[in-house]
């Protein structure tokens, strides 16, 4: 049976994990508002650059339904968020899990597929079931760190299509769900899917006209498809943040209930040794009275 003074350090040790829960938590819920907040201002800046897409293409004598697929020997590349810290569940492992599934299915060549990851452990976890990693960069420590991420993953996408002949690009990440705490999503980055914006004169315009533009279509058309690539990027990459510090949230709730219990049945067995201790003092105190009075 454990003594009273190791079980007085197991109860030291449980306050000190206890505490640092509790500071992670709180950590992750300030997170996850600042991540949520970048998704929801991103949204309007989202939809304009949607608006001006249509506005440049509708009289371009595009067909409303996008351009046939490319053989099955164009390469195929992904982008795979992650994490860079624990503590966050099964975060990358469903990630990993999600996108080689995903890319399995996609028609497209096999043979190479480079693949970025942002996070060191998605990388470990692609290169854990087989899938090389060609390059992966830290995960922003906050939301204003973000842009420089998506300049670096826009800088290597344009090297992949020079150099790669890379046609298919595709996000792999986990955004925010209410009920799991996150769910895996994919999203097809290119080619551009231009179906839905055919789709917008059927919604609600906010102006009474549709805009005009003076300037060189295809120059507006090129500015434009680079700040849709953007927003889409950062998006994910909010989105999958948000996701991580909902995971490492919920995991931080589960291992504070653990705790919580492993600290009263701790403190019920310190509590017994003590009494047990007051009990084996007071029999001596009594036997040694006896002893003096010689059972009188």
């Amino acid at each position: 049976m454990e003594t009273r003074d190791q079980l007085q350090q197991q109860l030291d040790s449980l306050e000190d994990l206890r505490g640092i829960v509790k500071t992670m938590k709180a950590l992750s819920a300030a997170s996850i508002r600042q991540y949520e907040r970048a998704v929801t201002a991103l949204a309007g800046y989202y939809r304009t650059v949607e608006r001006g897409l249509y506005v440049v293409l509708k009289d371009a004598g595009l067909p409303a339904e996008s351009a046939q697929r490319p053989p099955k020997t164009r390469r195929l590349a992904a982008v795979v968020f992650g994490s860079d810290h624990g503590l966050c569940g099964r975060f990358n492992e469903v990630i990993t899990a999600y996108a080689l599934e995903r890319m399995a299915a996609i028609p497209a060549g096999r043979d190479h597929r480079p693949v970025l990851a942002v996070g060191a452990r998605a990388a470990a976890s692609l290169e854990q079931e087989g899938q090389a990693v060609e390059e992966d960069f830290q995960v922003p420590g906050s939301a204003s760190r973000i842009t420089a991420t998506v300049q670096q993953i826009l800088l290597k996408i344009d090297q992949w299509r020079e150099e790669g002949d890379v046609h298919y690009v595709y996000l792999f990440y986990n955004r925010p769900s209410g009920q799991d705490g996150y769910q895996p999503a994919g999203v097809e980055l290119l080619p551009v899917d231009l179906r839905r914006l055919h789709r917008l004169p059927e919604e609600h315009w906010p102006s009474r006209s549709l805009p005009v533009f003076s300037m060189d279509r295809e120059l507006l058309l090129r500015r434009l498809l680079h700040q849709y690539l953007f927003v889409s990027i950062f998006r994910a990459c909010a989105e999958s943040q948000a996701g991580e510090h909902a995971s490492r949230l919920a995991s931080m709730q589960a291992a504070e209930r653990n705790l919580d219990n492993r600290l009263d049945e701790v403190t019920a067995l310190f509590r017994r040794a003590r009494q047990t201790a007051i009990t084996a003092e007071l029999l001596d105190v009594v036997s040694g009275y006896e002893a003096i009075t010689g059972g009188e």
